[in-house]
């Protein structure tokens, strides 16, 4: 943890300026959510409730493109067909927050801070409450922002 401590000095997930969240709807077509994701250049789009805007789960571009290369969903269908749902029911979720230290960050996409799961592509980065999702940090961000950081 010491040798993580001196590569980020301090830097929390704030520091890496996370794009805001871009949030879709269960019935928003996939077609939408391509193009949002393509304007803004983002990996991955959470999914949330249309009455409560609770987060319900998210969506993986990539994993997307590749259903629709086989043809497993088509742009028309909705978003609930390709979204990965998030399993509440006794499950522990690691509070990502703008005030988490990057060497905790830095922990999760390893798979060493998430309770049962492996490896971490992306972390949802919300209030300390969940109430809100502020944006979304990805492992190649925290790693540009490795290589930015003088040593």
């Amino acid at each position: 943890m010491a040798a993580l401590a001196s590569k980020y000095r301090g830097a929390t997930v704030e520091d890496l300026d996370p794009p805001p969240a871009l949030s879709m709807r269960p019935s928003d077509a996939v077609s939408k959510a391509l193009l949002n994701a393509y304007e803004r250049d983002y990996t991955h789009l959470t999914v949330v409730s249309e009455e409560t805007r609770a987060l319900l789960g998210y969506l993986s571009i990539p994993r997307l493109k590749q259903m629709l290369a086989e043809g497993a969903i088509s742009d028309a269908d909705p978003v609930e067909k390709a979204m990965l749902r998030f399993k509440r029911r006794g499950k522990v979720y690691k509070i990502i927050s703008m005030e988490t230290p990057l060497e905790e960050l830095e922990k999760f996409f390893d798979g060493g801070d998430v309770p049962g799961g492996g490896p971490q592509d992306f972390a949802i980065v919300t209030d300390q409450t969940r109430r809100f999702v502020l944006g979304v940090a990805t492992k190649a961000d925290l790693e540009e922002f490795a290589k930015r950081r003088p040593a």
